[in-house]
């Protein structure tokens, strides 16, 4: 059994100063690098890319819906999958309480993935979500913002995720989806293999609209995502932390009670 340092209440409160310290640097920190977020260079966007929503068919610009700002989660949710990645879900299940309050204060935000629309539809449905979600099945969104990538790229090491160039994929015995490690997992949990589920990745992209133009200002991928899972921030403070010793121990949230 895992035990902890026990002490007195005089003792908790000195630490407690000094994590507070700590705390406030991080803080300070943090608002330093969103200030450098946003000294980031504006960079126009060329391309005519064309989405499917429930509306119909949409333009970039379109999905600002009369916002200057917009932000664009890229949900991994392959095209032949049968469900969402489960992480990206857990994510997800945050976005319909705060999305209203960004609505109102000028700040767009959709969900995207290279999926047909009549599967995300169906997924959204099951999971009891509201907030806007587009496919990107008819354009190439997901691939020029580095979320996307083709098999041809995994053989011979072309795929560049998170401003870095990944080496060759390694199509090793177990990686059919019936494995024992996470991405087996979670590649079976949506219905594909190793190779397709590494072929779609999570991002987050920023975008303004001003003067008639779009501009990109901001992508994010892997751990600089970490901000956005709602759960880690309240388990970061319990006892326990995050507590993983385990390995991956969450599922969609529909699937607990079956586990």
């Amino acid at each position: 059994m895992e035990t902890h340092r026990i002490g007195t209440r005089e003792d908790w409160l000195a630490a407690r100063l000094e994590l507070l310290d700590a705390e406030k640097e991080l803080t300070r920190r943090s608002d330093e690098i969103a200030r450098q977020r946003q000294a980031l260079p504006w960079v126009p966007i060329e391309k005519a890319y064309r989405f499917d929503t429930d509306e119909g068919e949409a333009s970039l610009k379109d999905l600002f819906r009369g916002r200057s700002q917009l932000l664009v989660y890229h949900f991994m949710f392959g095209a032949e999958w049968k469900a969402g990645c489960p992480s990206c879900s857990m994510i997800a299940d945050g976005f319909d309480g705060f999305q209203v309050h960004l609505a109102n204060h000028d700040v767009m935000l959709w969900a995207v993935s290279r999926a047909p629309l009549p599967k995300l539809q169906a997924y959204k449905a099951r999971m009891g979500w509201s907030f806007p979600w587009a496919s990107s099945a008819t354009s190439e969104f997901s691939a020029d913002f580095n979320v996307a990538f083709t098999e041809e790229q995994q053989r011979v090491g072309a795929v560049e995720y998170n401003y870095r160039r990944e080496p060759v994929f390694d199509w090793r015995p177990g990686q059919d989806g019936g494995g024992g490690d996470a991405e087996d997992r979670f590649a079976a949990m949506c219905g594909t293999d190793r190779a397709s589920f590494h072929r779609d990745r999570p991002g987050l992209s920023a975008f303004a609209l001003e003067g008639g133009t779009v501009y990109h200002t901001y992508s994010a991928y892997s751990r600089g995502l970490d901000g956005l899972w709602g759960a880690y921030q309240w388990l970061d403070r319990a006892p326990k932390g995050r507590n993983e010793t385990g390995g991956v121990w969450w599922r969609r949230h529909d699937e607990y009670a079956a586990a």
